[in-house]
């Protein structure tokens, strides 16, 4: 299939879909290039395909998935859910052929004219063609080679982070070169009163986030040094939250216990995750989801990096320092063991980084 150069569609432009569906970290750094799309085009509307447990990132859990806008669902008329893990499962399940079917027509029944493939990966390429839309944006040079197949404009994805990345393929359709505007998120009244009243009965009036998990085990520092951190927050009058997401728990227990407890382990839902790191005074954590949500949310930020790349992958806009020893290469591959590197960093490293941080907001 021929592509053809980058180029704005027009003005005129009335139905986009968006597709990026997953990870958490890969959903808040598109959320930006969302905002550019929905600044270019104000009243067309705009769609988004998105693996099923990220939903909440665009959509409050009681607001529905489609309809005006507000502050429930801010950016995007349109959340097409998918549960593509539940389905490759129980693929041979005649309930699963018919969810299926039943989203994809609900997808093809909007009558998209353009799709953003964001995500770059064969599946995502694929499901922006059967959405049925006759114009299919992708990179040129996608995370994976052969979903450029399903594109009809390929674009040169410039940009060191990926959140530049992204936002200069949503600048392709717009034809507008403009500032990156910031993250929109729902606004869930019961996860922000939840949140409020948990802070309460913890006394923590300050307090700051840690995130001992991440996508793999590369990507891990010592949950016994988050506890030797929280334990110095704790000292410095700030209550030390310690957040852990599915099959995470025994990690920030560990933590938990080797804080002296001090930091106080608790498991949130997404909209409530948000509604947490809206009121903290710092994030400290690895290359993950919560640690982006902080970022996106302009939190200050101390990251612990590993093998991916911060120049790509760290916080993005917000007032940041990152932790990273030469001694980490860079790479995406998903291994199991601890990364030498991130081992190499201290907890002493850490806590003077966030003190940095901590007393430059209150300077």
């Amino acid at each position: 299939m021929s592509a053809s150069p980058a180029s704005a569609v027009g003005p005129n432009l009335e139905r986009i879909l968006i597709v990026r569906l997953s990870s958490m970290g890969d959903v808040i750094h598109a959320l930006p290039a969302a905002a550019l799309l929905r600044e270019a085009f104000p009243h067309a509307a705009l769609g988004w395909l998105i693996e099923e447990r990220w939903t909440e990132l665009l959509c409050a859990p009681a607001c529905a998935l489609s309809g005006p806008r507000s502050p429930e669902r801010p950016l995007v008329d349109h959340v097409h859910p998918l549960n593509l893990k539940h389905w490759r499962s129980n693929l041979f399940a005649a309930r699963t052929w018919e969810r299926m079917a039943a989203g994809l027509s609900y997808l093809r029944a909007e009558h998209y004219q353009l799709a953003l493939d964001l995500q770059g990966a064969a599946r995502s390429a694929i499901l922006a063609r059967w959405s049925g839309a006759p114009s299919i944006y992708g990179a040129a040079q996608p995370r994976e080679n052969v979903a450029s197949m399903w594109y009809t404009t390929r674009v040169m994805a410039r940009g060191a982070h990926v959140v530049e990345r992204y936002c200069a393929l949503a600048q392709s359709v717009t034809g507008r070169a403009v500032p990156i505007p910031p993250a929109q998120f729902p606004r869930d009244s019961r996860a922000e009163e939840a949140v409020q009243c948990q802070l309460h009965r913890l006394g923590a009036e300050e307090f700051v986030i840690l995130s001992p998990g991440a996508g793999w085990g590369a990507k891990h520092w010592p949950a016994e040094r988050y506890g030797q951190v929280a334990s110095a927050m704790a000292g410095d009058g700030l209550k030390a939250i310690l957040n852990f997401g599915p099959a995470e728990e025994a990690l920030a227990r560990r933590a938990e216990s080797a804080s002296g407890g001090t930091g106080i382990a608790i498991s949130l839902s997404v909209s409530e995750l948000v509604a947490l790191t809206r009121r903290a005074r710092l994030f400290i954590g690895g290359d993950s989801g919560p640690l982006h949500l902080a970022a996106a949310l302009n939190i200050p930020v101390v990251a612990l990096f590993g093998p991916t790349d911060p120049a790509r992958n760290g916080p993005f806009a917000t007032r940041n320092i990152v932790l990273r020893h030469p001694a980490s290469p860079t790479s995406l591959t998903h291994r199991a063991g601890p990364d030498p590197g991130l081992l190499a960093i201290t907890a002493g490293e850490v806590i003077a980084a966030a003190r940095r941080l901590l007393g430059s907001a209150s300077a």
